[in-house]
């Protein structure tokens, strides 16, 4: 994983550098007030699910007063969990940051080729945003006080301040963000649907893995790059969404290194992963198309082969395109890979 595709925030000692004009196409409804929906979400073709037209008063993450005088239809959306749920809404946005990444690292939504691309995530063009004409930008922030709020809100457009995670609860906090995005734009049926899916996904995976032979064995969830030839490691430990759903899964998670209080995010080199035991090894399987493979890197260090997992080949790659900070499709997309690493 590229480094610049990683960085989140600055939240903490041990947080590592990871870091819309398409519109809704409506019809109306039999309901008085609401209007019926599609777009390229999983499912959206067959939808049935309704909007909402009436005004919108809603309070984002940060206690911000959101108020719109209909459910937004043209949304811009600037990080790559919030670009999945608006889709998974059945929304397509006029514009969001970095498409040929979103593109790359979250297949569980498909974006349609013909959305705006404003730049990166942590610069977008707020020219070439606003151009699109958007009645709602939804962004991830840290802070009431994040700069990129304030830049936004000169331009007179209601902003929607989203928490990127919170370790205290992954799952919640996820479930949380998507709410959110389906109050400001008047689908909060269709987000019922989605929600009620991840819920049986995860009920079939807790029922797929009983009696398998890897059933409540010790894991680490990891990913990596490579940087100046050396080799940086990211566990995903307590807090972490793709850990929660490994243990909701009846797996262990084996990494007791400090972690951020918003991702449950290690950081670790080669020889740190050495600590691990027995645990199997499970990793970020996309591949960066513009940087060096960190597992290919590792084996050049002998310390990698001294792992037990390493040594025994009890290490697998979860398929590519899984977003591991992603939405409720993302997160049933973890479930599925997990539930073929346990069963296998």
């Amino acid at each position: 994983m590229k480094k610049s595709l990683a960085a989140l925030a600055t939240l903490g000692a041990l947080t590592l550098a990871l870091t819309a004009c398409g519109t809704t196409q409506a019809a109306p409804d039999k309901a008085a007030g609401t209007t019926t929906s599609t777009a390229s979400g999983v499912g959206c073709a067959d939808d049935s699910t309704t909007t909402s037209t009436g005004p919108v008063e809603l309070t984002d993450a940060f206690g911000r007063s959101v108020k719109l005088d209909k459910p937004a239809a043209k949304v811009a959306v600037l990080e790559w969990q919030q670009i999945e749920d608006v889709l998974s809404l059945c929304l397509t946005p006029v514009a969001v940051a970095d498409a040929d990444g979103y593109r790359t690292w979250d297949t569980a939504e498909e974006l349609p080729k013909d959305v705006k691309d404003v730049g990166t995530r942590q610069e977008p063009n707020l020219d070439a945003l606003f151009a699109t004409e958007p009645d709602l930008v939804i962004v991830e922030a840290y802070t009431r006080d994040d700069a990129i709020i304030a830049q936004l809100e000169k331009y007179g457009v209601p902003v929607l301040a989203t928490l990127g995670a919170d370790a205290k609860d992954p799952i919640k906090q996820m479930l949380g963000t998507f709410d959110l995005i389906a109050q400001a734009t008047g689908r909060t049926e269709r987000a019922g649907v989605v929600k009620d899916e991840f819920e049986a996904k995860l009920a079939e995976g807790e029922k797929a893995v009983t009696g398998a032979s890897l059933a409540g064995a010790p894991f680490v969830f990891f990913d990596g790059w490579v940087d100046g030839g050396n080799v940086s490691l990211r566990p995903f430990g307590q807090g972490s969404l793709i850990g929660e759903l490994g243990e909701k899964l009846g797996l262990k998670n084996a990494w007791t290194g400090e972690v951020d209080p918003a991702y449950g995010l290690g950081q670790t080199d080669i020889e740190g992963m050495t600590t691990i035991g027995d645990a199997m090894l499970l990793y970020t399987g996309t591949n960066d198309p513009d940087s060096e493979s960190f597992i290919d890197a590792a084996k050049k260090n002998p310390a990698w082969a001294s792992i037990p997992a390493v040594k025994e080949n009890r290490m697998d790659a979860f398929p590519a395109g899984i977003w591991t900070f992603g939405g409720p499709r993302s997160a049933e997309q973890i479930v599925d890979a997990y539930v073929d690493v346990i069963t296998k």
